[in-house]
C-alpha cells in the first residue's frame, strides 16, 4: 500500500477508541464449529469488510489504498499473523504460562503502527486530532491490539478467558462478579460440557453391572 500521512479530527466513520469486546470479536474470527475450524478471512475482501463495518479503517483510506493480487495475499497474512499472535497472547494468559516469543514480537511490531496524537485547528482554537503514518492495516492492528495491552497493564489479565468447551475455544472478557465463568455461553457450551459429564457418569455407574465376570 502506499504510505500516507494525512491530520483529521474526530470522524464519523472511524471510531477511534476499540473497546477489549472489539478486540475478541477480532480474535474469533477464527473459531470452531464442532471442532472443525472456521476463518471468517477466506480473503482479504472480508477481512477488509469486517474492519470498515467495525470503523477501524477511513473508509477514505481503505477506498484510495485496497491493495489488489499478490499485494491483497500479504496483506491478509498480516492480518492473520498478527490475529495468530494475538491469541497465542490470550491463550498464554489464560493459562499463566510464557508466551510465544514470536507471538510477542508480532504484537509488538503490530504496535508500533500506532496512529498518532496530536493538536490540530480547530474554529474556537485547537482541539486534540490524530495522524495516519503509512499503511492504515497497520494502524488498524495496531488499535485491535491495545485494548488487550490495556487490559494486561491495568492487571485484569485474570479475567480474559477461552471457553472451556474444546469444541468451541471463543475469548471472551469474565465480567461475573466471582470471577468463575467458564463457558462462552452457558446456554450452549455450558449446558453441552454438563450433559457430556452426565454421559460419561451414568457409562461409567453401568460399566461394572455390564462388565463379564473374569474365569476362577
Amino acid at each position: 500500500m502506499t504510505s500516507t500521512r494525512m491530520a483529521h479530527g474526530a470522524s464519523r466513520d472511524h471510531t477511534h477508541e476499540l473497546s477489549l469486546e472489539d478486540t475478541f470479536d477480532f480474535l474469533n474470527t477464527i473459531e470452531l464449529e464442532n471442532g472443525f475450524l472456521d476463518d471468517h478471512f477466506v480473503s482479504f475482501r472480508e477481512a477488509a469488510d469486517w474492519l470498515l463495518d467495525r470503523g477501524v479503517v477511513h473508509r477514505w483510506r481503505a477506498a484510495a489504498s485496497r491493495p489488489t493480487g499478490a499485494a491483497a495475499e500479504e496483506a491478509l497474512a498480516k492480518v492473520r499473523s498478527v490475529r495468530g499472535a494475538l491469541r497465542e497472547v490470550s491463550d498464554a494468559v489464560v493459562h499463566g504460562r510464557p508466551a510465544d516469543p514470536a507471538a510477542l514480537a508480532e504484537v509488538n511490531r503490530a504496535l508500533q503502527a500506532r496512529e498518532r496524537i496530536e493538536l490540530v485547528q480547530a474554529a474556537d482554537g485547537v482541539s486534540v486530532g490524530h495522524s495516519h503514518v503509512g499503511d492504515p492495516i497497520d494502524d488498524a492492528l495496531a488499535r485491535l491490539a491495545e485494548p488487550l495491552v490495556d487490559e494486561i497493564q491495568a492487571g485484569n489479565a485474570d479475567r480474559v478467558r477461552i471457553c472451556a468447551n474444546d469444541t468451541c475455544r471463543w475469548i471472551f472478557y469474565d465480567e461475573s462478579r466471582a470471577g468463575r465463568r467458564r463457558w462462552c455461553d452457558m446456554a450452549s457450551c455450558g449446558n453441552r460440557a454438563k450433559a457430556a459429564r452426565h454421559r460419561a457418569r451414568v457409562k461409567a455407574a453401568a460399566a461394572p453391572a455390564n462388565s463379564v465376570p473374569s474365569a476362577s
